[in-house]
């Protein structure tokens, strides 16, 4: 009754609450207002550039990436930009960003304290410093004019973090999504104990664990985990093949572990976004999605899932060095749409002419 009483209220005053892709529009140009003439000729590309299709997770030392510095801008432009971010994620998916960001710094200072201690030597410890881990090392590239154009888009992307927003007049799209985090759990520093990524972790483990011996059997597959999530760049974007086990054979109980662990990941965008994706899982129903599981069901060893519908797909990995996992990459696509691909294709259509 209370998912009917809150989408009666979301089809009566759908923007009562700021979101839509107008606001995102004037967030953007507010931002850009903000940069010196030299910046803006950094942070723009061309909308048809294959810098805005292409993503990658690995840090800057290993990818250079197109836009702006995150480190380079002014405070006023810093804050402009997190307007600009508040607007697009939710609270959560907010935070674990800028949380994942402030652990590269984490893991810059965790090797350097094993460099003092003498655990790892000259050699790699210039290694490792060369791969650029830095809180200001993320970069904003925005492909077209926000100013002008009906078409346009942003990324923001860097070690662990690839957001992309399409935005094609009144809609947009925000697939794919990856997030990461290296150290998943931070063991040591003032920082020590935190876990930018504790709840796609979490309830993985709870439904896992909730599954009988024959549901467990189904769901697990029978392979390495993989080192990486399996739609990572320079692999199919996409995968046709179900595993694991179906939601329809789950118990009503699994089941909603099964929503909370989707949600996690749905409600890291802002409430708009966020509600359009509930409802496309709600009218699906849960019969039709598949949770598939590899390797340990403990904490702190190998382990990866994924849940896979004909609408969206979720993937979750973390390995480690030997057999201490303490790694996660995690990524949510919407089929059909990674950066925007249905609603420019709508956009074509309705523009032929």
């Amino acid at each position: 009754m209370k998912y009917c009483f809150f989408f009666l209220v979301l089809l009566v005053a759908p923007n009562l609450y700021g979101q839509s892709s107008s606001s995102i529009q004037t967030k953007t140009n507010e931002f850009l207002n903000t940069l010196e003439s030299k910046q803006r000729q950094q942070i723009s590309i061309a909308f048809t550039d294959s810098a805005r299709i292409n993503w990658t997770n690995l840090p800057l030392g290993l990818a250079p990436r197109n836009g702006l510095a995150f480190g380079e801008l002014s405070d006023k432009s810093k804050i402009a930009f997190h307007r600009i971010l508040s607007e697009i994620l939710s609270s959560q998916g907010y935070l674990k960003t800028f949380a994942i960001m402030q652990v590269d710094d984490i893991l810059h200072e965790l090797f350097e304290i094993k460099y003092q201690e003498g655990a790892i030597n000259e050699n790699s410890i210039k290694m490792i410093r060369g791969l650029n881990w830095d809180y200001g090392n993320y970069f904003i590239a925005i492909s077209g004019n926000p100013q002008t154009d009906l078409v346009w888009g942003l990324k923001f992307e860097g070690h662990h973090i690839s957001l992309n927003l399409t935005v094609s007049g009144d809609n947009f799209s925000m697939t794919p999504l990856f997030l990461g985090s290296d150290p998943a759990l931070v063991e040591n520093t003032q920082y020590a104990g935190l876990r930018p990524l504790s709840k796609e972790e979490d309830y993985g483990f709870w439904l896992v664990n909730t599954l009988n011996d024959e549901q467990k059997a189904k769901a697990t597959l029978a392979m390495e985990v993989p080192g990486d999530i399996i739609t990572s760049p320079g692999r199919p974007q996409w995968l046709e093949e179900y595993q694991g086990i179906k939601g329809s054979e789950m118990s009503e109980a699994q089941q909603q572990i099964l929503h909370y662990l989707i949600e996690e990941y749905i409600a890291n965008l802002e409430y708009e976004k966020s509600e359009e994706y509930l409802q496309k899982l709600h009218s699906a129903g849960m019969d039709q999605i598949y949770f598939a599981w590899i390797g340990s069901y403990e904490p702190m060893k190998p382990h990866y899932y994924i849940i896979h519908s004909p609408d969206f797909l979720i993937e979750y990995d973390n390995v480690g060095f030997l057999d201490n996992a303490n790694h996660i990459h995690t990524i949510w696509r919407e089929k059909g749409n990674d950066f925007g691909e249905d609603i420019l294709k709508k956009h074509r259509m309705a523009h032929h002419h």
